[in-house]
């Protein structure tokens, strides 16, 4: 896939992925000899322009947040190339990437497990400044309850320990750090699944103010189509290791080109009790492949309602169908397609009735 065409119309490229691989070993025997790889990341590419919000979505263990993980090398990256405003970073030795992490930062899923125990809010929030800046600790001072006022965080309660905050206030205090240097690009990866409902609305609306005052860029992971809705301008769907639709958020909400993403959307529940007992839903047959062993062809052909026999066997390119709608279908292969156009998500026949 190549997004070349859109760069010209649209805000600068900020990340730029292409064809980024991350593949774990698998080792067995004795001699815990290699055979094998789970293919948790294989081949994804897009871009994310300064200043606008990508959401990433797709079911559990597709390989979402192995993306956002390995887009800040996190991890070593099998293959492929990442470039922050330009610069390449995924060959890079960590040493190397150690004076280019201020710029990217992370909001982790779960803020009772990514925060030190042991720290006050205060230790927490400063431990970035203190590793890569040479503020002085009145400075530093200053700047943690800077960023405590950002957030919305009482700066009275800099002393306190994590477990003496609620879940939200938890999230807030990894934002903050998150914020500490002031970084252009942060992959926030499932900020609000560990928060309570009525809470999570209070943590998207902080994060879309924090990126109008401080214009960020965000890469926004989430199994919650909803939330992604609200907080996106363009999502991308994973399904096992690949991005099989990449669009912006209306298009792919109002008219989504590929199966998968029919399916995702169709299992969203219509706040109209009326509305909702007259949708039809597609339900999925079987369950998802192994990504250490995925299927030939396409990745969803074993799950697909509208499977052909060519999507056993090859590979579908991801092609521009619309402007700045890219899908990876046959479809909507001229050389493939079936002569009648599939309709859309929510005109589907049941699958499984």
């Amino acid at each position: 896939m190549s997004e070349t065409t859109m760069s010209d119309q649209s805000p600068r490229p900020l990340v730029e992925i292409r064809d980024l691989r991350m593949h774990f070993p698998i080792h067995a025997g004795v001699l815990r000899r290699r055979v094998g790889a789970v293919r948790a990341v294989d081949g994804v590419s897009f871009d994310i322009h300064e200043g606008e919000t990508l959401g990433l979505v797709g079911e559990s263990g597709c390989g979402k947040s192995t993306c956002g993980r390995a887009i800040l090398r996190l991890y070593d990256i099998t293959s492929g190339s990442i470039r922050i405003e330009g610069d390449e970073i995924g060959t890079l030795g960590q040493d190397a990437l150690r004076p280019r992490r201020p710029r990217m930062q992370m909001v982790f899923q779960d803020p009772q497990a990514s925060l030190n125990p042991r720290m006050t809010v205060a230790r927490i929030i400063g431990e970035p400044l203190d590793e890569h800046t040479t503020l002085s600790r009145a400075e530093k001072l200053d700047r943690i309850y800077e960023l405590m006022d950002a957030v919305g965080l009482n700066r009275n309660f800099a002393n306190r320990y994590p477990h003496q905050f609620s879940g939200g206030q938890r999230q807030r205090i990894g934002i903050a750090r998150a914020l500490a240097l002031n970084p252009k690009f942060i992959v926030c990866d499932e900020p609000i699944a560990a928060l309570d409902v009525s809470i999570q609305a209070q943590v998207v609306n902080l994060l879309e103010d924090l990126q109008d005052r401080f214009g960020l860029t965000y890469l926004f992971i989430s199994h919650d189509l909803s939330m992604v809705r609200h907080i996106a301008d363009r999502v991308a769907v994973m399904y096992l290791g690949r991005v099989v639709e990449l669009a912006p958020r209306d298009s792919l909400y109002g008219a989504p080109l590929h199966p998968y993403t029919q399916a995702l959307l169709s299992a969203v529940p219509e706040p109209d009790p009326g509305l909702e007992a007259s949708r039809r839903h597609i339900i999925l047959k079987g369950d998802v492949p192994s990504p250490a062993n995925p299927p030939e062809g396409c990745n969803f052909c074993t799950r697909c309602p509208q499977a052909m026999p060519v999507c056993h066997r090859i590979d579908p390119e991801m092609r521009e169908l619309r402007p700045g709608h890219f899908a990876a279908c046959h479809l909507h292969d001229p050389d493939h397609a079936p002569t009648a156009e599939p309709t859309a998500a929510n005109d589907q026949p049941q699958q499984g009735e």
